[in-house]
């Protein structure tokens, strides 16, 4: 039997759809839940940080460390895995989207209605007012468009293009949209054949070669057919022939591959710069000072040296960005206005005590580095610091960071 992949707007009624057909046939449901949690277990990264990978908003230093794009590729992994084993599955949500679209026995299903049919959805089955429905329909639309814009190039998250079948389930009807679906599995161009499974297989080494570039810190797009593997480089690159010669030296050592193209994308020629990930240094520094140009200059010249970083000037906004998007390595200016650097460490020490804390001040006395140590600062630096003083404090607060994982 087919593969059905369902991808479905917010209150669009999609469960019921999914279960109406899950009864009908002898299919297994496959959800985002299994499928983050296999790409967990495979990979080794949280739960929690696979799952961002879903949402619009991108953390501030995922040009870094490309921690979305490690996600994509640990799930594709996974569902790859899963379709390999069994072809009687039913994948929605989100995860709908990540099998190869080339797989023939694959049907892929869109469950949409107008805004107004799923405010009323969201009024009857959850109690939820107008403007509180519309709300969350608006956020899981643009997290939708914005996965589909990944994984597909394509703007339109709910464009026939990406599809077989695309329902309006307020006009066709719950019942009605499974019956179609239904009807679907038996149309010849879904069925499974020996292309088909073949294509499972390529779909299955490009996402294993996939995950072994990054975990050498590598972002490309990977493609395989009958054993030869496409690389496809979409950022700019300014030694191109010395990254492809990595490239194809690591994939060629990958179990299955007979031969690796290397070829330049469609977005090489854009102003964002490839970026191998550097492990050995932080990716994910959060800055934090009052002295605007100071902390400004001090990222320009932390990101030449490979550290991913992101700025802010007060003590405030930094406990927000902390609870949104959790840094690695945080340096801590203490003498700032509102929340001063000593509380910001106090809090962040005590929600979240992986984060390393590197004080830097240009104020503090041997009374407050002793108070920021038995909180559990990292270290405590002086004003003006060596920028090679600095970075290999960083690079000691990241081998800390790598060897308790």
């Amino acid at each position: 039997m087919s593969v059905i992949t369902v991808f479905n707007g917010l209150f669009c009624e999609a469960g019921v759809v999914v279960k109406r057909v899950l009864d009908a046939t002898d299919c297994k449901l496959v959800t985002d839940q299994e499928i983050v949690a296999d790409a967990s277990h495979l990979s080794g990264m949280a739960e929690d940080r696979i799952a961002r990978a879903f949402q619009a908003k991108a953390s501030v230093f995922n040009t870094f460390s490309h921690e979305k794009e490690q996600a994509i590729a640990w799930m594709r992994l996974a569902v790859a895995q899963r379709l390999v084993k069994d072809e009687n599955l039913i994948i929605p949500g989100f995860a709908s989207q990540l099998p190869d679209p080339a797989i023939g026995h694959i049907l892929k299903v869109c469950l949409i209605s107008d805004r107004k049919a799923r405010v009323a959805v969201a009024e009857r089955e959850e109690g939820f007012a107008d403007k509180h429905a519309m709300k969350l329909i608006r956020k899981d639309d643009e997290d939708r468009a914005a996965w589909v814009k990944v994984l597909r190039g394509v703007e339109d998250p709910w464009s026939g293009t990406l599809y077989d079948l695309v329902l309006p389930v307020a006009s066709t009807g719950v019942e009605r949209s499974a019956d179609l679906i239904v009807e679907q599995l038996a149309n010849a161009a879904v069925k499974v054949t020996d292309r088909s499974r073949a294509q499972v297989q390529d779909f299955l080494l490009a996402a294993r070669v996939e995950t072994v570039l990054a975990k050498e810190g590598h972002n490309v797009q990977v493609s395989s057919s009958k054993g030869t593997v496409t690389l496809t480089i979409n950022k700019h690159v300014l030694l191109l022939e010395k990254l492809e010669r990595e490239l194809k030296g690591i994939v060629s050592g990958v179990d299955g591959v007979l031969a690796v193209e290397a070829q330049v994308g469609k977005g090489f020629h854009k102003t964002d710069i490839y970026r191998k990930m550097d492990f050995d240094v932080p990716s994910k520094v959060l800055l934090v000072d009052d002295e605007r140009e100071f902390v400004q200059t001090l990222s320009e010249r932390l990101m030449m040296r490979d550290m991913g970083s992101a700025v802010v000037y007060d003590g405030e906004s930094a406990l927000n960005l902390v609870r949104d998007d959790e840094p690695e390595v945080m340096i801590l200016d203490l003498k700032m206005p509102g929340i001063d650097g000593i509380e910001v460490l106090r809090r962040v020490k005590s929600e979240h005590p992986d984060i390393e804390v590197i004080i830097l001040t240009g104020h503090g006395s041997e009374a407050d580095r002793e108070v920021c140590m038995d909180l559990g600062a990292f270290a405590y630096l002086h004003k003006p610091v060596d920028i090679d003083v600095l970075s290999e404090t960083l690079k000691a607060a990241n081998e800390k960071i790598r060897a308790q994982k």
